[in-house]
């Protein structure tokens, strides 16, 4: 036979209600938990003020010996005496200075020997390509004027390939290409004015150098008349790998 079970003493029957009650419980708990709050106590010692009465001190008073106010100026009766007028004053005339149709203009002559003519002597440049007389190079004399300006041509050639000499730090840099120089032939023959451009400042400095050592000239001419002439040369700095 099996045994029977007693539904009233069955422990698991009930047990979903409990759940749900101790579930309630805990988040009742958490709830309060979360929500409570804690201040912090100041000791607060309160005491009693207490305020003396003023004392209000009594100034004396003392009276300061002013001087009395300066007495007023005293009047002073004036006399006037009226006087006639008997001098005549004479009127002065003040002439027109304007000049009518009816004045005459001196008429004068001036002859031309009293005119002075001040020269003024002007500072002039000329380009190589278009001056009458191109300046002379030492060795260039005595000859016509486009073989003196073909001289002068070669004669600046064999000066930059004698003076010629390629920096040893462009080298090491690797610096090479094209430096135009521009200089100015000046009214004494001297070089002048030497500027140029090129692709680095060293290689500039040794284009002007070789320049500079150009020597004397004769000046160039314009209408029979020394002035300055400018002139521009390329320099070419190029280095092979086998230096």
């Amino acid at each position: 036979m099996e045994a029977k079970k007693n539904p009233n003493l069955e422990i698991g029957r009930n047990s979903s209600i409990y759940f749900a009650i101790g579930l309630n419980l805990m988040l009742f708990l958490s709830w309060q938990a979360l929500e409570y709050r804690t201040y912090e106590k100041d000791d607060v010692v309160i005491d009693l003020v207490e305020m003396d009465s003023e004392f209000e001190e009594e100034i004396p008073i003392v009276s300061v010996n002013v001087p009395p106010p300066p007495p007023p100026p005293a009047v002073v009766s004036e006399s006037v005496e009226i006087v006639e007028d008997t001098e005549e004053i004479e009127e002065t005339v003040i002439e027109s200075t304007e000049i009518s149709q009816d004045t005459a203009i001196e008429e004068r002559i001036i002859d031309v020997a009293e005119v002075e003519v001040e020269a003024i002597e002007e500072d002039v440049q000329v380009a190589f390509a278009v001056i009458e007389d191109v300046p002379v190079f030492p060795g260039c004399e005595k000859l016509s004027k486009q073989a003196t300006k073909d001289c002068f041509q070669q004669k600046i050639q064999e000066h930059v390939a004698k003076n010629f000499n390629y920096p040893q730090t462009a080298l090491d840099l690797g610096l090479q290409g094209r430096v135009s120089v521009v200089f100015v032939i000046d009214k004494n023959g001297y070089i002048t004015g030497v500027r140029s451009r090129g692709p680095d400042k060293i290689l500039q400095d040794e284009a002007e150098r070789i320049i500079g050592k150009l020597p004397k000239m004769l000046p160039g001419k314009q209408r029979g008349k020394p002035v300055k002439v400018a002139y521009a040369v390329p320099i070419f700095f190029k280095f092979h790998d086998g230096l």
